[in-house]
């Protein structure tokens, strides 16, 4: 095919970058992908009293089938990303999207607690997989003004797979039945998974990086006992597991200060870290842009359960009603999300800076509404501020994944987005801890006031949202006061990869 002297110019000037004809239906299928694997982190949630009545299971065991799959999931993020940068993106993308189904029907078929929460195991395994392929494939695959707009996409994915797992769950128990509902919120992976593994085949492009070089075993296993270490407590907060294994929080600190010595040792040598520090310390925007993402999914993750544990157990709603009644913030993210991607690359980050502001609006009405509006009009009430929120939040996501991968280089995408996916892992583990139990003590302390209780992890959410919007501002002051020291671009594309190598020297 021939281009114009323009489209020729463009892509000499990008490194030789021509786009893919097919770029767009490959990003369909991979946004699928990853809309059923983050999906999968929350769908669960409604269905776990059935599980535990069909398979006879205590309450300790089944939080397993939530919190195994939420480890797994973290811990295979970033070493999945370096293996797809360096033998293929598509190949890791198929392993993990075969796993993924397989483990589905596995846990589907799971006639024990036992054999469900292996299950379960497997398929975090293989979504951890799957995940850092989606922002890798989006660096390869788009340049520029469609860069922004893919990324809304996935960020709309994002927002809309978190908030809408109890809908679709409580959705799926209704029309299945309580008895063996349950094992449809697995099932229903395996027919849309096929499909798009059969389309992944025909559509994403082959190859990696083109250098394979050394897998940094040492700086895996660091990374992974440091990550379990941090994350194991976490998912074991409601048995006790705070108080019992505090002493592993140390123990992950150390092994995570290790890693990072490790790594600049690798560097140091010439070889190739799992995670490259200069990610952090010379790119730019991306250790920021890490942090807010971070800070953001604390206060994010948590709120679907408290407010979930609000409805359910203070206003007797039951699992689809209670999903319905949070489905407008997914509902706002979604819009907005797609719109943000079109706009990032004119105003930047002041896209999170406004997209956080608004969040933070809706928290603190949504905290207002509890607090002051009467409790029979609460199921109209509270929904329209969290539409508020979820307007808001569409411009937090998607933007803030743009701007933080925006100067990485391609071949580095796949450990880039993965790690910065674990950050926001983190961010959600601590919060889907912390945030529940804060509800609990103030529900205790409060003589049983549910809404007070709810309230109170709104407002925790909100201070976790402020402090987000002051890492957003500073940064928008640091990237205006570095472009007006220099002539550099802006937004995301080639310029700012061309600068990233020119910079850093990362090849030389």
């Amino acid at each position: 095919m021939t281009r114009s002297a323009p489209d020729a110019r463009t892509a000499a000037a990008d490194g030789g970058y021509e786009p893919d004809p097919r770029r767009w239906q490959a990003l369909s299928v991979t946004l699928v992908a990853g809309f059923m694997s983050l999906l999968d982190v929350s769908i669960v949630s409604v269905a776990l009293p059935s599980m535990t009545e069909g398979l006879s299971a205590t309450p300790a065991t089944i939080q397993w089938v939530v919190s195994g799959y939420a480890l797994t999931f973290g811990l295979m993020l970033v070493p999945a990303g370096r293996l797809g940068d360096a033998y293929g993106r598509r190949r890791l993308f198929l392993i993990g999207l075969a796993g993924f189904v397989l483990a589905s029907a596995a846990a589907g078929a799971a006639p024990t607690v036992e054999l469900l929460v292996a299950a379960r195991l497997v398929q975090g395994l293989a979504a951890g997989c799957l995940a850092p392929q989606n922002s890798a494939l989006i660096q390869q695959l788009f340049r520029g003004a469609e860069r922004g707009r893919a990324f809304g996409l996935f960020g709309a994915t994002i927002g809309v797979s978190t908030a809408a797992g109890p809908v679709v769950g409580g959705l799926i128990l209704a029309l299945a039945g309580d008895a063996d509902g349950w094992r449809w919120v697995f099932y229903v992976n395996v027919p849309i998974g096929a499909l798009a593994f059969v389309l992944a085949l025909r559509l994403l492009p082959r190859g990696g990086s083109g250098d394979r070089g050394h897998i940094d075993v040492v700086g895996v296993a660091l990374l992974a006992g440091g990550a379990l270490a941090l994350l194991f407590p976490l998912v074991e907060a409601e048995s006790g597991g705070l108080s019992r294994l505090w002493w592993l929080f140390p123990v992950g600190l150390v092994l995570l200060a290790t890693f990072a010595w490790w790594e600049q040792r690798v560097v140091h040598r010439g070889g190739q870290p799992v995670l490259d520090p200069r990610l952090v310390t010379r790119t730019r925007g991306y250790a920021s842009g890490a942090g807010l993402g971070t800070v953001y999914f604390l206060g994010f993750s948590g709120i679907w359960l408290v407010l979930a544990l609000f409805f359910q157990t203070g206003l007797d709603y039951t699992p689809l009603q209670s999903g319905l009644a949070v489905t407008p913030f997914a509902l706002g993210s979604a819009c907005t999300a797609v719109l943000a991607g079109r706009l990032v690359e004119r105003y930047g980050r002041t896209l999170t800076v406004l997209g956080l502001a608004g969040v933070a609006t809706g928290l603190a009405a949504a905290a207002l509404v509890l607090l002051l509006v009467p409790t029979h009009a609460l199921g109209w009430a509270l929904p329209l501020a969290l539409l508020l929120g979820g307007l808001g939040g569409g411009f937090v996501i998607s933007p803030n994944i743009t701007m933080t991968l925006r100067n990485v280089p391609v071949e580095m995408a796949g450990a880039a987005g993965g790690a910065l996916q674990t950050a926001q892992r983190f961010g959600a583990a601590i919060g889907t801890a912390a945030l529940p139990g804060l509800f609990y003590v103030v529900l205790s302390s409060a003589g049983g006031d549910y809404a007070v209780a709810a309230a109170a992890g709104l407002a925790v959410a909100l201070l976790t949202t402020l402090a987000a919007l002051a890492l957003a501002v500073v940064d928008r002051r640091r990237d205006r006061r570095d472009d007006a020291a220099a002539d550099r671009p802006r937004t995301p594309g080639a310029g700012a990869e061309r600068e990233f190598h020119g910079a850093t020297a990362w090849h030389g």
